[in-house]
């Protein structure tokens, strides 16, 4: 009777957890509706008069022009793919309303709303602005990873894994380095 009891309440943990879970991840409930929602509302989330790029025609700058507008950090993140220290950004204590841009080009990527903590170190969102980013495999590890770059500028911004959060299940890893933050009220 004991085990019994035991494996009714064992079974009954993952019911428990998932709510708890989403709250602390701050991922919303609603499943694939509320991504697409979330996805496409992302204007909600921008100040008024903000300096973002608005357009993903590519935008090409030689070496020395990257050079000269990143920061030299910014720049072997987002232009030699390098990877920033974990836990270096602080970007991943950022909890305002806003919209994470390309530190690049200004192209909106993220929403605060797209936001969790992954406890990796670094920036996650378990989402992204649709047409805004694009992927390709990576295969500097022993295994292949999935890299994602800014569709405007090509700015190397971090990889995608399928650990993230319910609803989508996947963690958009992103250097805090890569990114600039625009809370809806007030400056950056």
């Amino acid at each position: 009777m004991k085990r019994r009891n035991l494996l009714k309440g064992l079974a009954a943990v993952p019911l428990l957890v998932a709510p708890v879970w989403r709250a602390w991840a701050g991922a919303p409930s609603r499943g694939s509706a509320g991504v697409e929602a979330l996805q496409k509302s992302w204007k909600d989330f921008l100040a008024q008069g903000a300096d973002v790029a608005l357009t993903t025609e590519p935008l090409k700058r030689s070496k020395d022009e990257w050079k000269k507008i990143l920061t030299p950090a910014q720049y072997r993140v987002l232009r030699e793919e390098d990877t920033e220290r974990a836990g270096s950004s602080p970007l991943n204590g950022e909890k305002r309303p806003g919209v994470y841009v390309c530190a690049g080009c200004s192209l909106p990527l993220f929403t605060s709303a797209m936001k969790y903590d992954s406890g990796t170190g670094w920036p996650s969102f378990f989402t992204f602005i649709p047409g805004h980013l694009a992927t390709k495999k990576d295969y500097y590890l022993v295994f292949p990873r999935t890299e994602y770059h800014c569709v405007r500028c090509g700015g190397h911004h971090g990889h995608v894994f399928d650990d993230g959060p319910p609803p989508t299940g996947q963690r958009w890893c992103n250097n805090g380095l890569a990114l600039r933050f625009i809370p809806k009220a007030g400056k950056a």
